[in-house]
């Protein structure tokens, strides 16, 4: 959304110390493991923009919490699968021969926001080694979240959505909705429905020293019902663990991943694919 639009439909600024006051009164706490799906422009205008939005959650957390974003970079992609935009058929083989192999310091997100882009170049945030689906994360926990990111299956059991899970750990959608939560993605991978299939992904990668084309399995993750999803979550009875509250001008959730994840499994079971 241009800036002067975020400007017309905000009252009063948002700052580092109203950010604070705001995730403090929705339930954010010192000591949590939170995972973080965002829109900047959704809060209303912020002075200090993703900056403050950063500084202000990791206020709240305190030096005993980890805070966790996805920073996902889904266009180092086989680029037969490229669709928005998709580009000529005769290209393919050229993307995938020099493409620059992911580097979590230098290979940018695509399709998470500033607040997330943001945050992955802080000094102190460690990015997870999975090309096209990693995580960053900063605080006591981050390295037990981001190590060891499976290469297969990368949303799946040996990612960071499931150490978070492990964790027990909190999932606060800051100005977006379920179609933003990759941790319904985790419980994808643990649901049985009759769509489910296995894919072959690839990226550029370094190994030993040298760039390489990796191709590796996946599932075909599919985010276009967890909106559905979300709107049943929030109408059920485990919906009664989830906080809500106004972060700037936007309605935000808390909520623990547990919660959610369990509930998805269920959910999709019971829906997807019939």
């Amino acid at each position: 959304m241009p800036e002067g639009q975020v400007v017309d439909k905000t009252e009063t600024l948002a700052t580092v110390e109203s950010l604070q006051a705001d995730f403090e009164a929705l339930g954010v706490k010192k000591g949590m493991v939170l995972i973080v799906h965002s829109s900047l422009s959704a809060i209303g205008w912020v002075c200090g923009g993703a900056v403050a939005a950063i500084i202000a959650l990791q206020e709240v957390l305190g030096e005993t919490g980890t805070l966790v974003m996805p920073t996902h970079s889904t266009d180092l992609s086989d680029p037969s699968q490229w669709e928005n935009p998709p580009v000529p058929e005769s290209w393919w083989q050229t993307i995938r021969e020099t493409m620059p192999a992911y580097d979590p310091d230098l290979t940018p997100t695509r399709s998470m926001g500033k607040i997330a882009e943001t945050f992955r170049k802080q000094d102190g945030v460690l990015r997870s080694a999975h090309p096209l689906h990693s995580f960053c994360a900063r605080g006591p926990q981050a390295q037990g979240i981001i190590n060891d990111h499976s290469l297969a299956y990368g949303m799946g059991e040996n990612s960071p959505l499931g150490r978070i899970y492990d964790l027990q750990g909190s999932v606060l959608l800051l100005g977006v909705g379920h179609s933003s939560n990759t941790s319904i993605h985790l419980a994808e991978y643990r649901a049985d429905f009759p769509t489910k299939r296995v894919v072959t992904e690839g990226a550029p990668i370094s190994e030993a020293g040298s760039r390489i084309w990796s191709t590796f399995e996946n599932i075909d993750v599919d985010d276009s019902d967890f909106d559905r999803l979300g709107e049943d979550f929030l109408c059920s009875d485990a919906s009664k663990v989830v906080q809500h509250g106004k972060v700037g001008i936007v309605d935000c959730q808390l909520m623990p991943q547990r919660v959610v994840v369990d509930f998805a499994v269920d959910w999709l079971q019971k829906n997807r694919g019939k």
